[in-house]
């Protein structure tokens, strides 16, 4: 049976994130691999101008990477968040708003002095995975969720996920912290981009 399980390398070193994907990926017959899982060193730099350009770029470093278990696919995301009174803030930056490196902890701290008096907390998830065959092609899927940030967060934040205490979907009366993971990845920007490419490949 194992032999028939398709293999796809996640390019993250981010264990919250991975364990949100490799559960969206349950029972699938699609086994998702982390960097370090795959015996693969290093990772890739987002150093791109969009969310786009990051996703490709860390897909690529996977695609690319001595180590790579030949035959297998790659896939990396980047997710931007979009808040409407900060003309689109911090965007493409949203993991480095407050200064690159900071603790989940200090950029949601950052966030909500950013949003302080501010009224309309209208805030945009948004999230592009590149996802690369073992040719090179590479494909695109997008996910969004609409959604306000509140004033005081429920719950800690994740590592790598400091505004998942602050944000509340629409629709909804929890934050995505207080979300379990299933529902989390039916209704989330990650869950709908990560379910796009699991259809595709099981095609």
């Amino acid at each position: 049976m194992g032999e028939h399980v398709m293999k796809v390398i996640l390019s993250t070193r981010n264990p919250s994130k991975a364990l949100q994907i490799q559960t969206l990926f349950e029972g699938s017959g699609i086994e998702v691999l982390t960097l370090a899982e795959a015996g693969m060193e290093g990772q890739g730099n987002e150093t791109g101008d969009t969310i786009e350009e990051n996703a490709l770029i860390k897909a690529r470093f996977a695609h690319e990477h001595p180590d790579r278990p030949k035959g297998h696919w790659v896939m990396s995301d980047d997710t931007g968040l979009y808040i409407k009174a900060l003309g689109d803030e911090p965007g493409v930056n949203a993991a480095n708003w407050y200064y690159e490196g900071a603790p989940a902890e200090e950029t949601m701290a950052y966030c909500l002095t950013r949003m302080k008096d501010v009224f309309d907390r209208r805030a945009t998830f948004r999230t592009v995975v590149s996802l690369i065959g073992p040719s090179g092609n590479d494909r695109r899927f997008y996910g969004e969720a609409h959604g306000v940030l509140l004033t005081k967060p429920r719950r800690a934040p994740q590592p790598g996920m400091p505004y998942s205490p602050l944000f509340q979907p629409l629709g909804e009366s929890k934050t995505w912290a207080e979300m379990d993971t299933e529902y989390e990845n039916r209704i989330s920007h990650r869950g709908r981009a990560f379910a796009q490419v699991r259809d595709f490949l099981k095609k």
